[in-house]
């Protein structure tokens, strides 16, 4: 078929089949509205009826108001003057035009009623119960399977003496004014749980209703709509189910009505007149159809033809169209602008995809391109892997707009640097990249390479000097691979930055021991579910007594593959990988468990746990201690928490938060390891802190070092002057002990007294324990 024929059957069928979409559109749009006229009809309907109701049962209250006020009525509520009762209510029901009256007592039970018997159960236990809590109720009731407004007040003399309602039966007085208002037929109809309908007040012939209510109470769900055809053959009707009551027995609703044939008789005139536009339209838009395709088969088939040969990759330069102030004229020139602006957009895109955004160096992608095209040629290189020291601090502290201001400084430097020939890349954050053209890098070179990238960068009018570390490896030494290259020099440049050094070579084994670490780091999400964890207890013996006083708790763990794995490096990789808050809660419930087990077995002993940077910023810390001595019926004089100074350092306010609660629960705080961090006992004595532990570090050489002796007496006389409790660390032998009990130290713990020891050893090793006799110090503490 020839492109003319097609594309004149195409425009027919496009605006044949749009304007018999439009018209059906219409015609269904038309309907819709209508039909949604007529809905919202039924809604304003139910708001009134409910507005009737609303303002009757108001009404109702202000009458039952002015009975339960009435002195008289109040004392012959009193007196439980049954006759005058039942007149009083008569009288008022019948001025107040109701229908039900009633008087219940506290207990519930009827006093009086218009419909129930003297003493039996309040027929309303809902409208009732709602009364007492709201000091008054109106609603919807159901007696003897007809629906009622009703109002209940309470009867005051001046105390509570009883319950006076009044109630109106909703019938086709309301059905009847609710269809003069708004011109809809209303039925309102009761259905027992069997199905049958107790009640049916209609606004129209109860015959007519009686059919419509024909279907099963089940059928009808409150603000449904509904289409009825069962009514007559000629007439439907839209429906809205309104529900006044509902409970177990009974289903109350309000049915509203509104003739389907009424609504649409406009709408069947309009039908036609459409019809007959829309044919007419169809007729002509053949005609131009035949006419536009026969013009714009030509130039179409040459724009066509060119685009194929643009989509095959052939560059066209003229497109011999015709006018180029025509239609077709300017769709040959946008396409031949769309060639060269898609041409430009494939190389910036290709450029994007290989360059950095912020910095325009070449990215991760180019980097291991240029690399693995290096090892192809088999020419030696360097890999310099480079990072920011502190950049977060810097961002943190002068945004990241400047913080990007110093990379792309930086970025400027490098893409400068004198011989040899280097290339320079942006990795990720504050990494770069510098691949140098021989095999290793000089130490003249990188010093003149730091110089360079160290000099000042003015952030924000404050002049930065930039602190940069950097890790290296060389090919074909320290691999074969981009991959290898990178991740080795990044291991060299972790290395560097943990040490604070400017640079550092990939050594052999760097890479086992990364390994190593990323499989500990693996396996500790396993360690506890596998019972791979174990604690171990160290005592800590009174210098003036010489008894135990306590047992530090020091986490053990035996990997299955590696053997047992030093605490100071698995803590350590927990702390850096974010799972010391598991291995916290593991511990204290451990510890907390393994002291009740004790406890029932006779020693009433104390354990110290050490607390980790984590646990201390942890808010709900000391509610899940709280927890655990509840639990485990334990006092709080049997735990106690050690600190370390960095952990409290890192925020103070926070921590200090943190170890109040902990304080208030009764828990003894100690700071472990003192004397290694930043702090002070000024900073010291602002916590809720009752022990110091002077830092093994000091205490292994204080019987011959001068220097040490001198910081341990210091901090032994300082912290007994702020009330603290001194514990020495790492007591190795009895001059050192014998010392330090002169010196006036409170406890000592070291392996002369005892190694770490399992929990099933150590109670043998305290039965078999021997008081140590130490000097007493010359002056007390």
């Amino acid at each position: 078929m020839r492109f003319r024929t097609r594309l004149m059957l195409v425009l027919l069928t496009v605006v044949i089949v749009s304007q018999l979409a439009t018209g059906v559109a219409f015609l269904r749009a038309t309907q819709n509205d209508v039909l949604a006229k007529g809905s919202q009809r039924l809604e304003v309907g139910a708001n009134v009826l409910q507005q009737l109701l609303d303002a009757r049962g108001e009404q109702l209250s202000n009458n039952v108001a002015i009975l339960a006020d009435d002195f008289g009525f109040k004392s012959v509520v009193s007196t439980q003057d049954t006759e005058t009762l039942y007149s009083v209510l008569a009288n008022h029901g019948d001025r107040a035009n109701a229908d039900m009256v009633l008087l219940s007592g506290l207990d519930g039970h009827i006093m009086a009623s218009s419909h129930h018997s003297q003493d039996s159960p309040m027929p309303f236990p809902h409208l009732l119960e709602q009364a007492r809590q709201e000091g008054a109720a109106v609603s919807v009731v159901i007696a003897e399977g007809q629906p009622y407004e009703f109002a209940l007040l309470p009867v005051r003399a001046p105390h509570l003496i009883g319950w006076v309602g009044m109630g109106f039966l909703i019938n086709e007085a309301i059905t009847g004014e609710i269809n003069s208002l708004t011109g809809l037929d209303i039925s309102v109809v009761n259905y027992r749980d069997n199905g049958e309908i107790s009640y049916l007040a209609s606004s129209h012939h109860e015959q007519l209703a009686m059919q419509l209510m024909s279907g099963s109470s089940n059928e009808l769900m409150t603000g449904e709509y509904s289409y009825s055809s069962q009514m007559t053959p000629d007439a439907e009707y839209l429906s809205y189910a309104s529900s006044l009551y509902a409970d177990d027995t009974n289903q109350t609703y309000a049915l509203l009505q509104l003739s389907r044939n009424d609504l649409l008789g406009a709408y069947r005139s309009l039908q036609w007149q459409l019809l007959g536009i829309v044919a007419l339209i169809l007729l002509f838009t053949i005609l131009v159809a035949m006419w536009s395709a026969r013009s714009m088969s030509k130039p179409l088939m040459a724009l066509a033809n060119a685009a194929q040969r643009i989509g095959q990759g052939e560059h066209v330069t003229h497109l011999p169209i015709g006018a180029e102030r025509s239609e077709t004229g300017l769709l040959a020139s946008t396409l031949l602008s769309m060639q060269n602006d898609i041409a430009q957009r494939e190389a910036i895109l290709h450029h994007q995809s290989r360059h950095d955004l912020l910095t325009d160096l070449p990215n991760r992608i180019s980097a291991q391109e240029d690399i693995r095209l290096l090892i192809q040629q088999g020419e030696p290189f360097t890999l310099l892997r480079l990072a920011i020291n502190n950049f977060r601090d810097i961002n943190d502290t002068f945004g990241y707009a400047l913080g990007d201001h110093m990379l792309v400084t930086l970025a400027n430097r490098l893409q400068h640097l004198p011989a040899p020939e280097s290339r320079a890349y942006r990795l990720d954050g504050d990494e770069l990249l510098l691949l140098i053209k021989q095999s290793s890098s000089s130490l003249a070179w990188r010093t003149h390479l730091f110089s360079l990238l160290s000099q000042p960068i003015d952030l924000d009018k404050s002049p930065i000097t930039p602190s940069l570390s950097a890790g290296e490896t060389n090919y074909p030494d320290h691999g074969d691979s981009p991959q290898l290259l990178l991740r080795r020099a990044d291991i060299a440049l972790d290395m560097a930055r943990r040490h604070r050094h400017s640079h550092q070579y990939y050594l052999e084994g760097q890479d086992e021991r990364h390994l190593r670490q990323l499989t500990l780091i693996r396996d500790l999400q396993d360690a506890v579910s596998n019972s791979e964890l174990w604690m171990a207890y160290q005592p800590k013996v009174d210098s003036r007594t010489g008894l135990v006083n306590q047992f530090e708790a020091l986490m053990r763990w035996r990997h299955p593959s590696l053997g047992f794995v030093p605490p100071d490096e698995f803590i350590g990789l927990a702390e850096r990988s974010g799972n010391i808050r598991m291995l916290s809660q593991w511990m204290l419930t451990h510890v907390c468990a393994q002291l009740q087990t004790w406890k029932q077995r006779g020693y009433h002993l104390s354990v110290a746990v050490n607390l980790s940077a984590g646990d201390v910023m942890d808010p709900q810390l000391a509610t899940h201690l709280a927890d655990l001595l509840a639990r485990h019926q334990l006092t709080p004089e049997q735990l106690s928490l050690e600190v370390t100074e960095s952990a409290v350092m890192q925020d103070v306010d926070v921590a200090m938060a943190t170890l109040m609660e902990l304080n208030q629960l009764g828990l003894q705080i100690a700071i472990d390891d003192y004397g290694t961090g930043y702090s002070s006992l000024a900073q010291i004595k602002r916590l809720p802190v009752d022990e110091l532990k002077i830092d093994k570090s000091f205490v292994l050489a204080i019987d011959s070092q001068k220097d040490d002796f001198t910081i341990v007496r210091s901090t032994i006389e300082m912290g007994h002057s702020l009330g603290l409790r001194l514990v020495a660390e790492g007591v190795e032998n009895r001059a050192s002990a014998e010392l330090l009990s002169k010196l006036g130290c409170d406890y000592l713990q070291g392996y002369w007294i005892a190694k770490p020891m399992p929990s099933d050893a150590l109670i043998d090793w305290l039965d078999n324990f021997t008081p140590l006799v130490l000097p007493r110090p010359a002056i007390s503490p």
